[in-house]
């Protein structure tokens, strides 16, 4: 998890990052764009979490809904700094989503 955390003052995410934390190492950067690019064209519930979040995060709770659902996971009701570190975690601590 700190390798991670610590890729973040980096340019660009370290090799090896599944996409879903790749598209969350752009989102942390503020680049939605990058991150969206990442996941869209995956089709595993890990990338359909990190989509409903970053719908989140750009305000289309209705898109962001119809990902939750694609993920299997519940429509996150809390701040999205504490989702993305949940997301984050979970991936990184090899929880499927």
């Amino acid at each position: 998890m700190a390798d991670f955390y610590a890729s973040l003052s980096d340019d660009t995410p370290a090799p090896g990052f599944e996409p879903a934390l790749v598209a969350l190492w752009w989102a942390a950067k503020g680049n939605w764009e990058g991150a969206h690019q990442v996941v869209q064209v995956e089709s595993d519930a890990n990338s359909a979490w990190v989509h409903a979040y970053l719908h989140r995060v750009e305000g289309d709770l209705g898109n962001a809904g119809y990902w939750y659902r694609q993920a299997g996971q519940p429509v996150a009701k809390d701040s999205l700094d504490t989702e993305w570190e949940r997301i984050v975690s979970a991936l990184l601590g090899g929880k499927k989503a």
